[in-house]
């Protein structure tokens, strides 16, 4: 290929965009239209019909758009294709399938129908008991060991007597050394070990070890008298019905499946339809349970199968549940017998919610047995294991407060009142009283709000804090609200007695709740007063730090309420109330939820020098939390947050004060180069602003003001570690420069931008891995030299010496071995100087005069760009030519050449012979091992020889009739 003399051909813009712009076509009213919403026929076909034939079922309008998605799918929904093979397969499940989980899930669904999703389920209080009950004492448990002993029968008896005879020393056997006492577990230890038991009842019933199972059942059932360590009680009553509710589950499951044979039985079954092996089975079980000699495992394990009754007779759970009931007046220890109420409220609830009569005989008998706490044999207990009165009462709440929320629960208003009349009528009984708030519905306290406040009143100190009344008076006030002529004498009253507590951390406990009401119905007056009380009583001794939970639920709730900030930070004392928290990480994660909050909300720019000067010092908290050991996460979310707050700043028409604003960012925030960026590409959008307030004609004053802003960019840029981003934003703040006429300022970003290039890296790291910077490097280029297009050359420089130093810069780079971008700029670089030839640029600057209008066509600047276009081709060539010598290149040469002849093609004139040569032998060369696109190469035929018919490029007639298609072979 010998050296070509380059020649740009004239282009007419204009007539060439009119050329290209596609027909309008006018659209009636009513006609088809992308939009519209498509209306779709069913149409049913019969699976058997012939090929070609239609149904007469089928309506359809000739003139209405097929749903595409409809038409591959061939008229049918998958869906309903599911739908219908489900239900054919219905009858077919098999028998273990419809009889044991499905059984199961059927059941859930009824029960919670039963219950409803209002009532709070034990699952969630479960978890709040284990965390809230522990202790640092040593526990003991036993273990049950197992035994072979009295499984061979006595000969000469029969088989009734004998049944009956190793069912007793079975169990008998469970006192009789197969169990073994560990001693000095741990909390933890404990659960382990119970989770143990746990385990093995499963085993053992999987393995058809039923006598086993109820051994471990009654052994875990029997801890539950054990108070020795009374403070862990609560917890241990939790781990041990885990035990029970897995047991009594197993049980109701084998003899559901029994009556499952042949078909599966009904939730709604009756009596009638249990078969007679399952109840044998059934009563067998409650026999084995009658046989058990202590009380308390007996009326555990009875409980956890009640529901079995259902199996044996229709009003069975009815009469066995207030048997249970006055069975429990037997337990001694009032602790174990108002959890066992608990467990049997529970069942009571699951089994049976319509049965409410047992549920309040449940509550009268827990009244009645208050008399029992201030005991002799309790008061010794609580001596020896040195608990006080007012925390051995707070062990009742739970099992207090879950009676008393099964019996509330949908109860007519009736009932409750009768419910609180007793509780009056008992006096002094703060903990009944406590209970009787947390578990009555919300509204039913809120409405009563000062008949509670009266009795709280009433109490004695101390049984049981008053704090603590008032904090679940609280938190039902949180969820309804009381009479609006009641609300600030019940804040009154409670403020009274919450502001007189001690210990700082009972304060905070009862402050943090109804620090909501407070800010449910008050102004911020009444809730800058809270605040300030909040301080006082926690900044002595530093006793924040031990509430910083509680400290930030109270910012979270006064979040949550004033969403205004020009309110929120009018509050003298809520920043002093943020200088509490001291821990970096607690500081940092209050600023964070402050900040997310107002992003959310401060819908409108603001200027407000409060909101400014709060938000900046909440800001600078979190960016003054990252050192060299924060993780990029934590750094990229907090930057996220900070540019939240800079994009809603805004001072209007007073530029000035923004270009302030922005200078102070940088100094406060030049850790975090994520916003450092966003503070360029805002100081880039004043100055754009600026030109478009004063419609391109800057005056003396707005023109210095822009160049200021260009000013900032400069100094800014070169702070940041990514040279990407300082790449990117060299060539954006040029462009800026250049559309606000400051062209020295364009000319030094360019310039710099240019400067940087060989220190580009060759690969980048991209979410932890490793990959090629080629395509980024590759992107920017292209940017750069469109830009270069409306750059005017400077008067002190050479002719294109901003493109010939980029060119320059893109020789020198070490690019990656075995690649093709070096010369794939010098091909990119062509249109561009071809461009630059033209008599008029595709476009401008508005008030700037690019190279057109300073060489206006001058023939010496024409030769400039014609020899350097026909050095970039032969560099080209050269390269394409060394592709040739190495067989496994043929491909990329193909690729290359046929690119470059797209170049000559748009942009040179093939009117030149040589010209017109070369760029038959690049189509031949990209063609010539059958790697080009067929489909591509056919398009681009068909584009020449339309061109080829217009009056000014007929010459290329000639040249399509030398362009072949070569076969792949």
């Amino acid at each position: 290929m010998a050296a070509v003399q380059w020649r740009s051909r004239g282009r007419n813009y204009e007539a060439e965009l009119q050329r290209c712009r596609p027909e309008a076509a006018p659209v009636e009213f009513g006609d088809y239209h992308p939009l519209k919403p498509i209306m779709v026929t069913d149409t049913k076909t019969r699976r058997g019909a012939r090929k070609g034939s239609t149904s007469s079922s089928s309506s359809s309008s000739s003139s209405a758009a097929p749903d595409p998605l409809s038409s591959m799918l061939d008229g049918t929904d998958p869906l309903s294709m599911f739908a219908a093979a489900s239900a054919t397969e219905t009858p077919a499940l098999s028998h273990s399938a419809s009889t044991g989980d499905l059984g199961r899930k059927k059941r859930e669904k009824e029960t919670e129908e039963a219950v409803g999703p209002d009532f709070e389920p034990w699952s969630v209080k479960r978890g709040e008991i284990l965390a809230r009950f522990t202790t640092t004492e040593k526990l003991s448990i036993n273990l049950f060991m197992g035994s072979d002993k009295g499984k061979a029968p006595s000969p000469g008896s029969s088989a009734v007597s004998e049944k009956v005879r190793t069912r007793l020393e079975e169990l008998d056997d469970l006192e009789e050394g197969s169990q073994r006492e560990l001693l000095n577990l741990s909390q933890q230890d404990y659960a382990n070990r119970i989770e143990e038991l746990n385990q093995s009842l499963k085993e053992a019933w999987a393995s058809d070890q039923k006598v086993k199972a109820l051994k471990i059942v009654i052994q875990c059932s029997k801890l539950l008298s054990d108070t020795s360590v009374i403070q862990f009680y609560p917890s241990k009553f939790v781990l041990i019905t885990d035990i029970l509710d897995t047991f009594g589950r197993l049980v109701y499951d084998r003899i559901w499946t029994m009556c499952s044979d042949p078909r599966p039985l009904s939730d709604s079954f009756t009596v009638d339809d249990v078969n007679d092996t399952a109840k044998e089975t059934c009563l067998n079980w409650f026999f084995k349970i009658a046989s058990i000699r202590e009380l308390l495992p007996r009326l555990y394990v009875e409980a956890a199968i009640l529901k079995c009754n259902r199996f044996l007779n229709k009003s069975g759970i009815q009469e066995t549940l207030p048997r249970l009931t006055a069975m429990i007046r037997g337990i001694g220890d009032p602790l174990v017998a108002a959890y066992t109420r608990a467990y049997l409220c529970r069942v009571g609830m699951e089994v049976a919610p319509n049965l409410k009569d047992s549920l309040n005989r449940n509550f009268f008998d827990l009244l009645g047995s208050f008399r029992q706490i201030s005991s002799e044999s309790v008061q010794n207990q609580l001596v020896q294991q040195r608990v006080e009165v007012p925390e051995y009462l707070t062990l009742y709440s739970p099992a207090i407060n879950w009676i008393l929320q099964c019996i509330a629960y949908r109860a007519p208003e009736p009932l409750l009142t009768e419910m609180m009349e007793r509780c009056k009528k008992l006096g002094n009984n703060a903990l009944l009283l406590n209970s009787v708030m947390r578990a009555f519905r919300p509204d039913f306290v809120a409405t009563r709000a000062t008949d509670f406040i009266g009795m709280i009143k009433d109490c004695d100190e101390a049984g049981f804090p008053k704090h603590l009344l008032f904090g679940s008076l609280g938190r039902s006030l949180a969820c309804a609200d009381p009479p609006e002529s009641e609300r600030l004498t019940i804040l009154n009253e409670a403020w009274k007695v919450i502001t007189k507590v001690r210990s700082p951390r009972d304060y905070i406990n009862c402050a943090e709740i109804w620090v909501e009401f407070t800010c449910r119905h008050f102004t911020k007056r009444e809730n800058n007063t809270v605040m300030a009380d909040i301080i006082k009583h926690m900044t002595p001794d530093r006793a924040f730090e031990d509430a910083y939970p509680q400290l930030q639920s109270v910012i979270r709730k006064i979040l949550t309420y004033f969403n205004d900030f020009s309110v929120l930070f009018s509050m003298e004392r809520f920043l002093p109330f943020l200088d509490m928290f001291q821990k970096d990480s607690v500081r940092v994660e209050v600023c964070r939820s402050i900040m997310e909050v107002f992003i959310k909300h401060q819908l409108e720019p603001t200027r407000d020098p409060v909101i400014l000067n709060a938000m900046l010092h909440i800001c600078k908290t979190m960016h003054d939390s990252v050192n060299a050991l924060t993780l990029e996460d934590e750094k990229r979310s907090l930057s996220l947050l900070i540019i939240g707050f800079i994009r809603m700043v805004c001072f209007g028409r007073d530029f000035e004060q923004q270009l302030s604003f922005c200078v102070e960012a940088r100094a406060t925030f030049c850790n975090l180069e994520p916003v450092l960026v966003q503070l360029i590409h805002t100081v880039n959008q004043l100055a754009m602003e600026t030109r478009r307030v004063m419609r391109e004609n800057h005056s003396r004053k707005t023109a210095a003001f822009v160049r200021a802003c260009a000013a900032y960019s400069f100094i800014t840029i070169p702070s940041l570690s990514s040279i990407f981003s300082r790449l990117s934003l060299y060539l954006q703040s040029g462009q800026v420069a250049l559309a606000n006429q400051c062209l020295s300022q364009a000319d030094a970003f360019l310039k710099a931008a240019v400067s940087i290039l060989p220190d580009v890296p060759r690969s980048i790291s991209i979410e932890g891995k490793l990959r090629s910077s080629e395509s980024f490097l590759m992107d920017f280029i292209n940017n750069f030299l469109a830009t270069l297009l409306v750059i005017p050359d400077h008067p002190e420089h050479g002719v294109l010496y901003l493109v010939r130093g980029l060119l320059n810069m893109v020789q020198d780079y070490t690019w990656e071995d075995n690649s093709d971008a070096k010369v794939r700029v010098y091909v990119s670089a062509l249109p561009l100087l071809a461009a630059m030839s033209q008599e008029t640029y595709l476009y401008s600057i508005p008030k700037v005069d690019s190279n057109e209008t300073l060489y206006g066509g001058d023939p010496k600047f024409l030769s400039e760009i014609n020899k350097l276009c026909e050095t970039l081709i032969g560099q080209v060539l050269d390269h394409l030519k060394s592709l040739g010598r190495d067989e496994h290149s043929t491909r990329r040469q193909g690729a290359l050449a046929f690119s470059l002849f797209g170049v000559l093609l748009a942009h040179g004139d093939l009117r030149n012979n040589k010209l017109s040569q070369l760029a038959v032998n690049l189509w031949n060369l990209s063609h010539k091992h059958g790697y080009c696109d067929t489909r591509v190469s056919v398009r681009t035929l068909e584009s020449i020889k339309q061109q080829a018919v217009q009056h000014d490029m007929s010459h290329l007639s000639d040249t399509v009739q030398r362009l072949t298609l070569q076969s792949r072979t």
